[in-house]
């Protein structure tokens, strides 16, 4: 492919709207278009590395006896009534001419069991995992960083179904399996981590994290074992001390004006904050609740909802009903007095003599106890895990904290849609039993730009080899130059028939914007072919990675591409 074919448009400098750098790189580089907030064209090179993508997928899903399928992305809405989804913020919803009511799919769990419940009618039917790439759409209230969180993108899904949980978590490890090889493949730098299931449901899951400074998301991972969690789920590491506790001191109260929050208390008593609890109210299945933790540690929302079984995130009580239930305001609370069920983080078993609310403005109590001065309901990790904690799986390891963008998410559904939907097959008595689901995505779109994140320098992309638009991308220096030409028509020709794809810059350009331009575009391998360079009997090559840069005879450069293409494809 030449320049001059392509619809390739090199902006010179980046978009305002463009937050991260993968998303500055992957315009200026003309392989997306901004169409509308959250949607984009992939034009030429962004389509070939989105191709490369999808092949990848195909073949590895293809290996595990997977089904493709392609289902239709307008979805009537009755079906997401049945499974109780229908008001979900991201679903645009809309009635065609005949009144008939819609939704453009964010998803497809509602459709596919939908096909299952219609053809599937025995245990000799299952098991099955069926998968489709396909255009999706989410009503994202803000869009942003280009295709990492847009409203339409093309994602892999893809959904298992068998007899039993046992054979459902068989489909999983299977499915597990393959995602390691998709991204092996692609060539991305990934971790699996446990995750939480959200709002999809289930209660077993992992993400595939791409590693990168730029990520939505943390993941605490163990510098000793394999362990690895998203900081939504993560379990704390507890670095308690072990020393004999102090015998307990007597309840004192002690005057607090305007000290109303961790860090006001810690400056004045001169005690650091990780040493003072703070006490957090939230709304309950049955009514409002107290949380206790360490005044330095954060509670997590997911932790919370899990341990109070609720089905949403966590509420915070106003302060008019803080005030309610403690008789102070916020910043002045504690557990003594409450008549409310009173949880603590298990950092906090053990602990003696803590510094607490008094439940009367401007008043704290200190050598609070527990059991002496109030009842624990329960101990439970409320906590975000933190960087340095002691692995909890190996119980040797410290925690490490990085980030990263989620590129995969594999889930065990259970029932949770065959029993909504009414999706049973007959097991071998003759009797009706709800299919076991797991599903699987992976944002197809977003591993595109998230290997971008990943693999970019100050100059611009460098593309893995799987998933580069093109092998190698040679630079003509001089278009009138009889040999230049003969050259370059010699090693497309041979480069090709090895099986690898070119791309030649042929425009009327000088040589320091080619250069610049290729190192922008990123791809692996770059060609300069020039007449200078032919009438010492050389060619430059440089590799996009490492800068490193070879003279070579014009002979010996198909050879050098063929073994550096096939090396980076292992």
């Amino acid at each position: 492919m030449r320049w001059s074919q392509t619809y390739l448009f090199t902006v010179r400098e980046a978009p305002a709207d463009a937050e991260i750098m993968s998303h500055q790189l992957l315009v200026r580089a003309g392989f997306i278009k901004k169409l509308a907030p959250g949607i984009f064209t992939l034009q030429n090179f962004g389509l070939r590395s989105l191709r490369k993508i999808e092949n990848i997928i195909r073949a590895e899903l293809d290996k595990k006896n997977c089904t493709e399928l392609l289902m239709p992305m307008v979805q009537p809405q009755e079906l997401w009534e049945e499974t109780g989804r229908l008001n979900i913020d991201v679903l645009l919803k809309f009635k065609n001419r005949n009144g008939q009511l819609f939704c453009l799919g964010p998803t497809h769990e509602e459709v596919v069991t939908d096909i299952i419940r219609k053809d599937v009618k025995s245990y000799r039917d299952l098991p099955k995992i069926l998968y489709q790439i396909q255009t999706k759409y989410r009503d994202e209230i803000r869009p942003r960083f280009g295709l990492m969180r847009g409203r339409e993108f093309i994602m892999k899904d893809a959904y298992s179904f068998d007899i039993d949980e046992s054979a459902a978590h068989q489909s999983y490890q299977k499915m597990k399996d393959a995602y390691e090889a998709i991204f092996t493949r692609s060539g991305l730098n990934y971790r699996i981590v446990e995750a939480d299931a959200g709002n999809i449901g289930g209660n077993m899951t992992h993400e595939f994290q791409v590693l990168a400074e730029a990520g939505e998301d943390q993941i605490v991972s163990c510098d000793s074992c394999q362990f690895a969690a998203n900081i939504e789920v993560a379990p704390s590491g507890l670095n308690q001390s072990k020393a004999k506790p102090p015998e307990f001191l007597k309840l004192e109260e002690f005057a607090t004006p305007n000290l109303k929050t961790i860090g006001d208390l810690s400056k004045s008593l001169d005690i650091p904050e990780q040493q003072l609890v703070k006490t957090l109210f939230y709304m309950g299945v049955d009514g409002p609740v107290a949380i206790l933790l360490r005044g330095a540690d954060e509670a997590n929302p997911v932790k919370v909802k899990s341990t109070l079984g609720l089905s949403e995130l966590p509420m915070f009580l106003t302060e008019e009903e803080v005030l309610k239930v403690s008789g102070a305001s916020p910043g002045s609370c504690g557990p003594v007095g409450l008549k409310i069920p009173i949880y603590l983080d298990q950092a906090l078993q053990g602990a003696t003599n803590m510094i607490v609310g008094a439940n009367k403005d401007g008043w704290h109590l200190k050598n609070v106890n527990i059991d002496r001065d109030f009842q624990v309901h329960q101990f439970a990790d409320f906590k975000f895990a933190s960087e340095g904690e002691t692995c909890v799986r190996c119980q040797k390891g410290k925690y490490i904290l990085t980030r990263g963008i989620e590129v995969g998410h594999i889930f065990y559904l259970g029932t949770k849609y065959s029993k909504a939907m009414g999706a049973n097959y007959l097991n071998k008595e003759g009797r009706p039993v709800p299919v076991e689901m797991g599903c699987y995505g992976i944002g197809v779109t977003r591993a595109l730009q998230a290997s971008v994140e990943q693999n970019h320098d100050k100059d611009g992309i460098i593309w893995p080899v799987p998933i580069a638009p093109y092998h190698v991308h040679i630079c003509l220096l001089d278009l009138k130059h009889e040999l230049s030409l003969k050259t370059v028509e010699t090693l497309e020709s041979s480069l090709q028939k090895a099986g690898l794809e070119v791309f030649i810059d042929d425009r009327e350009e000088r040589p320091g914007i080619k250069f610049k331009d290729a190192d922008l575009l990123g791809l692996p391998l770059r060609i300069t072919i020039g007449a200078r360079g032919l009438e010492a009997g050389e060619v430059e090559l440089v590799e996009r990675k490492t800068k490193k840069m070879h003279k070579l005879a014009p002979e010996k450069v198909v050879d050098f591409c063929v073994s550096y293409i096939q090396e980076g494809l292992r």
